[in-house]
């Protein structure tokens, strides 16, 4: 059985006082659709906005070229990598999309596959390929984990180090296809169902909802923070950029390779060490969750929370959790 996880979050690096954007890593949000069913263009937007909020130095969408530049729109800070469409079908074209995952994870410091993406040929194809490359540490949210749970012999295809961010039912989808029968009526039936799933595929597991768990399969952590009114659309796809900011910044080893011998030479030994994913992801969820209370607190209310106010809110808290400290 998993042991609850009590151990204190891991104090993040301060930023280097000479740090680039190179230096804090770079995020690539595949994501975004146009077709006849639906147009999802503010969900890779607020991914990326939460991403750059964390503190990252460079975020790309990978979406449609039909609707790219009305995500930019919404957040221009981010750059954009157009898929093309297929000319006769005027959708996404498979190949095009492999061939996109293909450049960005090479040069990417984490991905994040799924918000708004649909379930489309092009969606499966763009899953199948990021799970199966192993270049960059992947997030796996929303519709990415609906195709996943279509995948045969799902455990032999992925490859990636993945973070796998599930809701109770996308859960269920996931764990129905792996055979694995868990309960979710519980914080300790929470904890043993991602650790279940979690074993299962060799990933980290962040199991949303209330008292969001993260679990590796050996430990399991139950986060006290948030409430209800975090419970309104798009605060999945801010946590999924916050998860890979933080990845990028700091499971990669990015800013520690950016500091000097004498900023080493001042800075506490356990603080040089890269994080693993599953504390990077553990500092994700507890920044998330600070971010909604401090709205709550900040407006006295329970509901009404724009998810674009959460990305904003992240920005504070992820400073607070350096200690308010700069290298010098």
């Amino acid at each position: 059985m998993t042991e609850p996880d009590t151990s204190p979050l891991p104090q993040l690096p301060a930023r280097p006082a000479d740090g680039h954007k190179g230096t804090f890593g770079t995020v690539s949000i595949i994501g975004g659709r146009d077709d006849d069913e639906a147009c999802m263009i503010g969900a890779p937007a607020l991914a990326a906005r939460a991403a750059l909020r964390s503190g990252c130095g460079l975020v790309r969408m990978v979406t449609p070229r039909s609707i790219l530049a009305h995500a930019l729109a919404i957040e221009p800070g981010a750059t954009g990598v157009p898929v093309a469409l297929d000319e006769q079908s005027g959708r996404v074209a498979s190949h095009a999309m492999t061939a996109r995952i293909d450049e960005v994870s090479r040069n990417s410091a984490c991905l994040v596959v799924g918000p708004g993406l649909g379930r489309s040929d092009a969606a499966q194809a763009a899953t199948l390929r990021a799970i199966q490359q192993e270049d960059a540490p992947v997030v796996l949210d929303a519709d990415a984990l609906n195709v996943m749970a279509t995948i045969d012999e799902l455990h032999r295809e992925l490859r990636a180090r993945a973070i796998l961010t599930p809701h109770p039912g996308e859960f269920r989808r996931l764990a129905a296809s792996l055979k694995i029968s868990v309960e979710l009526g519980s914080d300790d039936a929470r904890a043993a169902a991602g650790a279940a799933l979690a074993q299962r595929l060799g990933v980290v597991v962040v199991l949303k909802g209330h008292r969001t768990v993260v679990s590796d399969g050996l430990r399991a952590w139950t986060c006290n923070r948030g409430g209800p009114w975090l419970a309104t659309a798009g605060t999945g796809d801010v946590l999924s950029g916050i998860i890979a900011g933080i990845v990028a910044q700091h499971a990669s080893g990015t800013p520690i390779a950016g500091l000097s011998d004498a900023m080493r030479e001042r800075m506490p030994r356990d603080l040089l060490r890269p994080l693993d994913l599953y504390d990077a992801a553990r500092v994700a969820v507890e920044i998330h969750g600070l971010a909604g209370d401090a709205w709550r607190a900040s407006r006295n209310v329970t509901g009404g929370l724009l998810a674009r106010e959460l990305c904003d809110e992240a920005c504070r808290i992820a400073q607070t959790m350096r200690g308010d400290r700069t290298s010098a």
